[in-house]
């Protein structure tokens, strides 16, 4: 699946850190969303797969899409609504 880059509303690099960091940087950064925006995350940590998924299933965002390239895990999520 390809993303739209202008429907990405913030990006967050998360590479070179370790579980917890990638999830609690991501769920700061996502504070700052409203409902329905989107956010794209880049990360090294192999865990962050997932981590991001059981992220999503507990705060109810959507995770879109999970991508690996060269060692680089790419998530983009979109936030609930209120």
């Amino acid at each position: 699946m390809t993303t739209n880059v202008d429907s990405i509303d913030m990006e967050l690099d998360a590479r070179g850190l370790n579980c917890p960091l990638p999830i609690l940087r991501a769920k700061k950064s996502m504070n700052e969303l409203g409902s329905g925006q989107r956010i794209k995350i880049t990360a090294t940590d192999p865990g962050s797969i997932k981590d991001f998924e059981a992220f999503c299933k507990q705060t109810g965002n959507e995770l879109q899409e999970t991508t690996e390239v060269n060692g680089e895990f790419v998530f983009v999520i979109r936030k609930a609504g209120a």
